[in-house]
């Protein structure tokens, strides 16, 4: 595991509560999201349902060995949904508020929503050699988080759109599967707390700040 921890990154705790489970409790305190589908690994449906508790508006489901599979699962439970919002457990800490923005740009009329922040770092492009083969303007670039947001019917359109597991073919995320049918993604500014915790230099980050915020009395 990337983190360093014997569990994968979603059950790993933050504060007492595992990254998902914060993440699930960030959507419900958006007062934004009517019903959260949690997609799991069929091996881990019973016992994550039993930690999040018996709840109306928060659905298990069962994923695939694929993120597109897992994609493909929650948008099948996701029924007559006018939109929906993908996201990611690792971003446990996104503040509600940035959610709720996303719902307000979707309803607002945007059929494709994400949550961005600049790029502080220079980017090089790379040959399969390690040779930079150029330098994309910083200014240009954005760094992409989570939820992002969507028309249901246009994120079921664009899986629908061939096969996403073939070679060339992949997305590194949703909004790029929607790029490809030519609509415009809308961007809203993120918020440095909605970064993904992946190492375990973000574990440590994400324990600071939730200890901070305790001592804040937040």
């Amino acid at each position: 595991m990337r983190l360093g921890e014997p569990l994968p990154k979603a059950f790993v705790e933050l504060g007492g509560r595992t990254m998902l489970t914060r993440a699930v409790e960030g959507l419900r305190k958006s007062g934004a999201v009517d019903r959260v589908v949690v997609i799991v690994p069929p091996e881990l449906v019973q016992s994550v349902a039993a930690d999040l508790g018996r709840s109306d508006d928060v659905d298990v489901v069962a994923g695939g060995s694929e993120r597109t599979d897992s994609v493909r699962a929650g948008l099948l439970a996701a029924g007559d949904a006018e939109f929906v919002l993908v996201h990611d457990a690792a971003r446990a800490l996104t503040p509600p508020a940035m959610i709720a923005r996303v719902v307000d740009e979707l309803k607002a009329g945007g059929a494709a929503v994400i949550p961005v922040l600049p790029v502080t770092d220079t980017i090089k492009s790379v040959d399969v050699l390690g040779t930079v083969t150029g330098t994309p303007l910083r200014s240009e670039l954005r760094a992409v988080q989570t939820p992002q947001g969507f028309s249901t019917d246009l994120l079921r359109q664009a899986y629908a759109a061939g096969d996403l597991t073939a070679a060339g073919n992949l997305a590194t995320d949703d909004a790029g599967l929607v790029e490809r049918l030519g609509v415009s993604v809308r961007t809203i500014a993120g918020h440095v707390h909605a970064f993904k915790i992946t190492t375990p230099l973000d574990l440590v980050l994400a324990r600071a700040l939730l200890s901070a915020e305790s001592q804040d009395g937040i």
